[in-house]
């Protein structure tokens, strides 16, 4: 098979300067280096070709070999001994710490995972509080095995493969000599462990599914979304490792009258054109029940007011609260008798407008 030009391997062009070539030659092995890329040939396969491309453009003279006769200067550039631009080569090592025989971290038991529940509750119980019961199914310990996996009486063994680490070395030869990398081990997927029989009471797991019922106290002024977590009340973890945590997502239903937007409260309230025109004490119903407002003469439509302190409570904190803002539409009546119709043209009149039988409408007058 043909060998691939050097250049396109490292993805730059033929005039690119060395610290072109030195850039391109860092991404491409973050990217195919085989600790990276655990039990890839194709990646293991390239990042050897990549090596290969970087030994000979690090070079200047391997490189202008390369330019003039091709793969066949490289070649014959390699009989010289040594692996070009080796300076560079260690320069790059140092500075991504992925070559050799890297210190791996002792992998130790895996946590819990953390879980989630949906609690629907009303509009009315978000904005005073409420304690409701739920039951969850999470994962827990096994009691057949505690955890292990194994059948009761018989416990993990140590990975013959890997002794027991979870990690198993893996030699890889390339343009600059044989280098060795770590990876996870194949035969235990990085348990460290094998179970040579399993726990039939949770087939090898370690966890069973249980309902657990658990009492939720919804703070007051909640928010559609907002999460209550409980710390570790989720799935158990691996022996030795904490349980996750299980977090209570709150859904909160809408309201016929009240819309929210973070701590205010917002709603409409119709006014007819009497109370509008003349004024008028009306009642205005909020969350904690009707408040008098005394409605001022002339009210225009889309008039906003606001009630202090009518809102949403601040959640665990006490005294703060949002307000209640009103906006007032203007209801114009469907049906009116003559009398009411006459007493409008009277109206209008004085008004200085002139209500035109015939084409049944007012003209006259003009804003000023």
């Amino acid at each position: 098979m043909a060998k691939q030009d050097y250049y396109a391997l490292l993805g730059i062009q033929k005039g690119a300067t060395d610290e072109e070539i030195k850039k391109a030659y860092r991404a491409n092995v973050k990217k195919y280096h085989p600790d990276s890329n655990p039990g890839d040939a194709g990646a293991e396969a390239k990042f050897k070709e990549i090596n290969e491309a970087y030994t000979v453009l690090s070079d200047a003279d391997k490189r202008a070999k390369y330019d003039q006769f091709g793969h066949a200067g490289a070649e014959a550039s390699f009989g010289g001994g040594g692996f070009g631009n080796f300076a560079d080569f260690a320069d790059i090592i140092n500075e991504m710490n992925i070559f050799g025989t890297r210190r791996q971290r002792k992998r130790g038991p895996e946590p819990g995972a953390s879980v989630e529940f949906i609690l629907r509750i009303s509009f009315e119980d978000a904005l005073f509080g409420v304690e409701k019961d739920i039951e969850v199914n999470i994962k827990d310990t096994c009691e057949g095995c505690r955890g292990t996996g194994a059948k009761p009486g018989t416990h993990p063994e140590n990975c013959r493969t890997c002794q027991g680490t979870g990690r198993q070395r893996q030699g890889v030869q390339t343009a600059l000599g044989y280098m060795e990398t770590t990876t996870t081990c194949r035969s235990c997927r990085g348990a460290g462990k094998v179970i040579k029989e399993v726990c039939i009471s949770c087939a090898g797991v370690g966890k069973k599914a249980k309902p657990k019922k658990i009492t939720v106290t919804v703070p007051k002024g909640i928010d559609n979304g907002q999460s209550i977590r409980f710390t570790g009340q989720g799935e158990a973890g691996e022996v030795g490792a904490p349980k996750g945590d299980l977090f209570v997502r709150v859904m909160v239903g809408p309201h016929s009258l009240f819309a929210r937007k973070g701590y205010n409260l917002y709603m409409e309230h119709e006014i007819s054109f009497v109370q509008a025109a003349l004024g008028a004490e009306i009642q205005i119903p909020t969350p904690y029940g009707d408040e008098n407002y005394k409605l001022p003469p002339a009210t225009q439509p889309e008039t906003t007011i606001s009630m202090r302190g009518k809102g949403v409570p601040h959640v665990n904190r006490q005294g703060g609260q949002g307000d209640l803002i009103i906006t007032f539409k203007l209801i114009v009546p469907r049906n009116i008798t003559d009398n009411q119709k006459e007493l409008l043209r009277q109206f209008a009149a004085e008004d200085g407008e002139i209500y035109d039988e015939g084409r049944k409408g007012f003209f006259g007058k003009r804003k000023k």
